[in-house]
């Protein structure tokens, strides 16, 4: 890529995810809040991010904790007010952290006032326009007005009591029941979320993730979707042409990005930024229609997230991506774990991960094979050096940094994912990677989660053992994943070579390591073994970092010829 003469703070940014719910209770009450993450800023500067990006934090019923916004321009109360948010802009700024929010275009709450005065207002209203109304078919208008599926199971229509308490039209709903669609060819939508973007720019907001853009825009006729065959049912309504990366869409983030670059002109020294949550799974062509100089800023490239443990799929997930994103001038977005997806440790520590079959393409459908932690632990490791020697962003999700596994054997009564109602428990969903975090070692106050001496119990139950994964115990332990990405954040701002070098591939297998990944950017060669066998290295100079867990004789550089031990990343040769 030719770098620019000055690149905004995003383009090499280690961003950090917070999910609210989650990541620190500063009221007691067992949810996660803007306080706690106000007392714990401290931490995450230490960590050495650029960044974080908050989950919504908009009032809300919390049927999808959070993405069912019932308004855009407040804070929820269990998290606080937007006196407490302008206290965290402030704090974090102080700490030069920016501040990033989500924000959910697709779909509402079904307690955003707009959709209540539809309900009110009946059929054919001016009031019904703003979302996808329609009449059923069938007898009486009993079936939904088509066969769309909706992304987290069970159809995508429901029908609504009119007024007069008859049965009456149905509304289109990507994802639940709760999160009726706006029909983005409404003026007053496109209104309302410029003024929502300006409201948040204006209160020192940095950026937007955008969640769901795939589903934004449909096809005017609404027609039935073809079938999707004998696939999962979180996967069947990603394969509607009808709703999914439709052109409609397109039209409305070049808006957004007009909007955005105007008020970037109309405030000298902001560097505002959005980026797409946008899957595309190996398809870099799709990939780019969403970023690019006349859309988004960013876009997440998960397919570095799905990818099994393999040279091939690792590969295979890196260099279409930085090959289509150079064509088009921007500078890739790279992540391993977020609140949709299970935890980077357990899913590289199934038994079928380091098989190129396992590939899903989709972060709601996992493997059931079982899981070898230790495993998971070394190519967890292994996978977020990697990832931090790309060129481009980072985003980290919250609990990575401290190793965090997924919670899979939560009781059926304590899951709240609505994939699991809507499935019937036949997908245990996402809950298993948003359990609240471990700050200490205490289960008094659910493991330093909760300030006070006697809070509430978390809103998901953390399992007993959680301690063991505590922020403070890590800190003092130089072999903790913590203190490990603590040093790689440290030397991914250090080596200038990171910086402007582009990626160079070697070929292990013409080496005789066919299961080792290596490049180069600069001076710097990056190594990954995925076998499960030591190799034996040529001298390529200074171990910069290693992921490698083994106390000596296992260490694995910098002897003039190293063993690579399995399931590591050394970056050398700086």
């Amino acid at each position: 890529m030719t770098k620019r003469t000055v690149d905004p703070w995003w383009t090499r940014s280690a961003v950090y995810q917070l999910y609210v719910r989650s990541f620190a209770d500063g009221d007691g009450d067992g949810v996660g809040d803007l306080i706690g993450i106000r007392s714990r800023l401290p931490y995450l500067a230490e960590l050495g991010i650029d960044a974080i990006w908050l989950t919504p934090c908009y009032p809300s019923p919390q049927f999808d904790h959070g993405y069912d916004v019932a308004n855009y321009f407040d804070i929820e109360p269990m998290f606080g007010d937007l006196a407490t948010f302008a206290a965290l802009v402030a704090d974090a700024k102080a700490l030069d952290i920016k501040v990033m929010m989500d924000v959910v275009p697709n779909h509402c709450s079904w307690d955003h006032a707009w959709f209540r005065e539809a309900l009110a207002a009946g059929p054919g209203s001016p009031e019904r326009e703003r979302f996808w109304f329609r009449d059923g078919r069938g007898k009486n208008g009993d079936e939904p007005p088509n066969n769309w599926v909706g992304v987290f199971a069970g159809s995508a229509w429901t029908r609504v009591t009119e007024s007069d308490g008859s049965p009456g039209q149905w509304y289109l709903h990507t994802f639940t029941p709760q999160q009726p669609d706006w029909n983005w060819n409404h003026p007053d939508v496109i209104d309302q979320f410029d003024r929502m973007l300006g409201f948040w720019f204006d209160r020192g907001v940095e950026g937007f993730r955008v969640d769901a853009v795939v589903p934004v825009g449909k096809h005017p006729d609404l027609p039935d979707a073809p079938s999707a065959g004998d696939r999962p049912e979180t996967d069947v309504a990603l394969q509607n042409p009808y709703t999914m990366f439709r052109p409609e869409g397109h039209v409305v983030w070049r808006h957004w990005r007009q909007t955005v670059n105007a008020y970037e002109a109309d405030h000298p020294g902001r560097e505002l930024v959005t980026v797409a949550e946008a899957y595309t799974p190996r398809r870099p062509d799709l990939l780019i229609e969403y970023v690019n100089p006349d859309e988004f800023h960013q876009t997440f490239s998960f397919d570095l997230m799905l990818a099994p443990w393999t040279v091939r799929s690792l590969r295979s997930a890196i260099a279409p991506t930085l090959e289509a994103l150079a064509e088009v001038g921007v500078w890739p977005t790279w992540t391993l774990n977020n609140h949709d997806a299970q935890r980077s440790v357990t899913r590289y520590g199934r038994a079928d991960a380091s098989s190129d079959e396992s590939w899903t393409g989709n972060n709601l459908v996992n493997s059931t094979a079982p899981v070898d932690l230790e495993i998971g632990q070394r190519r967890a490791r292994a996978s977020a050096l990697l990832m931090l020697a790309l060129p481009g962003s980072v985003y980290l999700y919250q609990g990575e940094e401290l190793g965090l596994p997924e919670v899979l054997d939560l009781p059926a009564e304590a899951r709240q994912d609505p994939i699991f109602s809507r499935t019937e428990g036949r997908e245990i969903g996402r809950d298993g990677c948003r359990i609240p975090l471990p700050w200490t070692t205490d289960p008094a106050t659910n493991f330093g989660f909760s300030a006070g001496a006697e809070p509430l119990a978390p809103w998901l139950p953390q399992p007993e053992d959680w301690g063991a994964n505590a922020a403070d115990r890590q800190a003092e332990d130089p072999r903790s994943p913590l203190s490990l990405y603590r040093s790689a954040l440290r030397l991914r701002r250090e080596l200038a070579d990171l910086a402007d070098q582009p990626l160079v591939w070697i070929d292990g297998e013409e080496l005789g390591m066919a299961e080792v990944l290596m490049f180069r950017r600069g001076s710097v060669t990056v190594v990954v073994n995925t076998g499960d066998r030591f190799v034996g290295l040529p001298d390529l100079g200074r171990c910069a970092l290693s992921s490698d867990t083994m106390t000596s004789p296992r260490t694995p550089l910098p002897r003039p010829t190293s063993p690579c031990w399995p399931s590591t990343l050394t970056a050398v040769g700086c």
